[in-house]
């Protein structure tokens, strides 16, 4: 099964229990459009060059498109096309007023010079005329591109409000760099009464120790919650008694790894996995959890960082378990409801202070919670399944 019909099952999944009508999920099983580019580029020895660009804008029913631009040389249109429905989800789960599209350039970034990537980029831009814009399709950083790309965008094309994730000197929000790991926290904190079963097992095990993960570990230590396990590229440390996690990222800042870490026990990913715990925190690559490893699985919940970390029968697996899974369209999507707030600043040129960005997101971050719940709740079914009805609910309103 290709990545888009994974997305499109769980929406199917869902919209069976809620009677979602057959004419609603015909339209969203297929983006509204698919843009191809061709972008000529004067590289730095005087020869041109033409990189193939593309943008997938797959719902706007809610609003503006919105989903990020990546560059990279295995850009598969297949999975663009499922990111693109998926952000059509993420941002009708988070309640915000935008819609799901995603897009970028057959390129290898590192391949290139800052100019040639410069050039590239206000290339896309011009390409993308009509496609993109304010009021359009705003786009955001993805694979590969950066704050640096997006203020290129923004300033090619004449007007902030075009991209989100831009440097704060050139319109970005405050709190956006956070935002993915604080929302997540957030809608964990919401639930977690409801999720824990055994209030002993408030022990968290963490897979990525990239941005989202890290600050997300802070964020548990912050709050007295024991971090016994985290793991990046390379491997994971585990100590059944906590890890000091200002230690660790500062043995992580020298070394570039967490293995060795003094006082831990060096472990595989897999291993990480594994572990007993109270929540598992899959926070670095998709389909970790799969029907090959499910049954093995012995958190009590799983809570969702990265996209689609659990394939749709490692759900099912889970479910039958009485594994509590918090999916990523809703665990994750903090990120994209600051970006929204970004977006919001930049059409009334107004620029919010971290507190009201903070207190702005955790009012939608527990909002959204409590409503996935309650759907949970209504059709006695999972939390993902939860969540994509709350979407299609919201979005078949906004249609209507």
């Amino acid at each position: 099964m290709s990545v888009h019909e994974n997305a499109l099952n769980q929406i199917y999944r869902a919209a069976s229990l809620a009677g979602i009508s057959q004419d609603v999920l015909d339209i969203l099983s297929i983006p509204m459009r698919e843009v191809r580019v061709s972008i000529p580029v004067k590289m730095d020895n005087g020869e041109q060059r033409i990189f193939e660009g593309f943008r997938v804008q797959h719902n706007n029913w809610r609003g503006p498109y919105k989903g990020g631009i990546r560059y990279h040389n295995n850009v598969d249109l297949d999975e663009v096309k499922a990111l693109a429905t998926w952000m059509t989800f993420k941002t009708a789960v988070a309640g915000i007023p935008m819609g799901g599209s995603k897009g970028g350039v057959t390129v290898n970034p590192k391949e290139l010079s800052e100019g040639e990537l410069e050039r590239l980029t206000r290339g896309w831009t011009r390409a993308m005329h009509g496609v993109i814009g304010p009021e359009i399709d705003v786009p955001a950083p993805d694979v590969n591109t950066t704050p640096r790309e997006m203020a290129w965008i923004a300033d090619e094309f004449g007007h902030p409000a075009v991209v989100t994730g831009k440097p704060i000197e050139a319109g970005g929000s405050e709190g956006r760099g956070v935002a993915t790991a604080t929302g997540g926290y957030y809608v964990f904190d919401k639930l977690r009464d409801r999720l824990f079963v055994d209030p002993e097992m408030g022990t968290i095990a963490i897979q990525g120790f990239g941005n989202a993960g890290r600050i997300f570990a802070g964020l548990c230590a912050r709050h007295e919650l024991k971090v016994i396990a985290v793991s990046d590229s390379s491997g994971g440390v585990y100590n059944p008694e906590g890890l000091d996690i200002t230690a660790l990222q500062n043995h992580k800042d020298s070394t570039h790894s967490v293995l060795d870490f003094e006082g831990a026990e060096n472990i595989t990913n897999e291993q990480l996995l594994e572990l007993e715990c109270g929540v598992l925190v899959p926070a670095a690559l998709e389909n970790v959890i799969t029907e090959e490893n499910a049954a093995r699985i012995k958190a009590k919940v799983v809570l969702e960082l990265a996209n689609g970390p659990t394939t749709p029968e490692a759900d099912d697996i889970l479910f039958e378990k009485g594994v509590q899974v918090v999916p990523d369209v809703l665990a994750n999507s903090g990120g994209v409801t600051v970006s929204y707030f970004e977006w919001d600043q930049n059409m009334k040129g107004e620029h919010w202070s971290e507190e009201d960005v903070d207190a702005k997101l955790k009012e939608l971050m527990h909002g959204a919670a409590e409503e996935v719940w309650a759907r949970k709740l209504k059709y006695s079914t999972d939390l993902r399944r939860g969540a994509f009805i709350l979407a299609l609910e919201r979005l078949d309103s906004a249609r209507r």
